[in-house]
């Protein structure tokens, strides 16, 4: 595991219930601020469900939901449950 990925992940994981995140935050964070592609992909490919990294907090800088390993439909199910307000897959600030 990179420095960078362990980066992305601790920053997630810190992601409080009823939160989210941009991509681009976590690029810059984690002191890569123009890999925000990085970021989506390296929370991709993780299971999420066994390692606890909140994936599903972590959504694209214009609001939209992004993507997920799961599902957009099991993301915006998982974000609804926490909380998080969300019409026409975007997330109301």
């Amino acid at each position: 595991m990179t420095a960078f990925q362990r980066n992305v992940y601790e920053i997630v994981k810190k992601i409080p219930k009823g939160k989210v995140m941009t991509y681009k935050g976590i690029a810059r964070l984690a002191g890569n601020p123009r890999d925000w592609r990085a970021v989506g992909n390296i929370l991709n490919q993780s299971a999420s469900w066994r390692t606890k990294i909140p994936c599903h907090r972590v959504i694209k800088a214009d609001g939209k939901i992004g993507g997920f390993n799961r599902g957009i439909k099991k993301k915006i199910a998982l974000l609804e449950r926490e909380g998080v307000k969300i019409k026409n897959k975007r997330v109301i600030f």
